[in-house]
């Protein structure tokens, strides 16, 4: 254990082995799960609701105890050294549960007492001021809107200068601006050394901001890879041809190419594989050319990570 623990300190902030989780109902929330989490990284957690994210972030936390497994906190134990490994953690719930009462630097402040740190107003107000809750600093939580009250859980969760932050649906209730707001905050966050683990049903927070990106569902962690690798090892390109007159069918000499006609004949849309030494773009146009089939433009998309993600979870039987 103590060879694993020194290799877990040098490579990852959290090292999760062999994680199950079995609640008295019989249900089997995780199965067997292995996961490290990089240092300095953003990590996204995707998977539909059901999948086992919020039972394994809880776990990490300590707030609920595995049935088999071990996990590693920035060298803590979670079972043998809980203490130390909780004050590694920042943990910013996706409920916006805060005391309506208190002033925002009265709940920072106290969430920092709460881990046995010593008081450091120095430290809060540079986490406010961060965070662009300085000015707020005297209003009680009450009177801030959604995204503020947002910004005050995670001034709580830094408080106590953890090196792990969990952000579970940090912009869940946001409108389209506040998001790409959180967004820079995150990045801001990541910057400064902290290790930050994602959960969103926004792809496009992941495909946005995660370096790495995990996939649960069923309770098992179904892929775990370098965001663009995933994107280009099982995403797809496509090339459309806007076609100068409509073309009535695909012609059979064309069959060995993964083509289709939009509904309208006017666009033949190419499918081809990123991964391949060779895209067959450059027949392809010039079948086209001798078959006299003209085109007025061309454009190429890309697979999204949604477009990815969603394919992976139907895969799973």
């Amino acid at each position: 254990m103590q060879q694993y623990v020194t290799i877990a300190r040098v490579h990852s902030v959290i090292s999760v082995k062999n994680l199950s989780k079995t609640y008295a109902s019989g249900f089997q929330a995780l199965k067997n799960v292995d996961l490290e989490i990089r240092r300095g990284e953003i990590f996204a957690l995707l998977g539909p609701n059901g999948a086992g994210k919020t039972t394994l972030i809880n776990i990490i936390c300590g707030i609920v105890n595995p049935t088999e497994g071990a996990v590693i906190v920035d060298g803590h134990d979670i079972a043998t050294d809980a203490r130390a490994a909780r004050a590694s953690i920042g943990l910013v719930p996706q409920e916006l549960t805060t005391d309506a009462f208190e002033s925002v630097w009265a709940t920072t402040t106290f969430s920092r007492g709460l881990f046995g740190k010593a008081a450091d107003p120095a430290h809060i107000e540079r986490t406010l001021k961060a965070l662009s809750l300085w000015d707020k600093k005297d209003n009680k939580i009450m009177t801030l809107s959604g995204g503020m009250k947002r910004r005050v859980l995670i001034a709580k969760a830094l408080s106590h200068e953890p090196t792990v932050l969990f952000l579970d649906e940090p912009t869940a209730g946001v409108d389209v601006e506040l998001r790409k707001d959180m967004w820079n905050v995150v990045r801001n966050l990541r910057a400064s050394g902290v290790t930050i683990i994602l959960t969103t049903h926004y792809i496009d927070e992941a495909e946005e901001m995660a370096d790495r990106v995990g996939v649960v569902n069923k309770g098992e962690i179904m892929l775990v890879e370098d965001k663009r690798v995933l994107m280009r090892k099982l995403g797809k390109k496509q090339m459309t041809l806007e076609l100068h007159e409509p073309l009535p069918e695909i012609p059979e000499q064309l069959a060995g190419y993964r083509l289709d006609l939009t509904t309208d004949r006017t666009q033949v849309v190419y499918t081809y594989d990123t991964q391949g030494d060779r895209t067959g773009i450059t027949t392809l146009l010039g079948e086209l050319n001798r078959m006299g089939i003209k085109f007025k433009d061309i454009h190429t998309t890309q697979s999204s990570l949604e477009e990815i993600f969603v394919s992976l979870v139907k895969r799973q039987p």
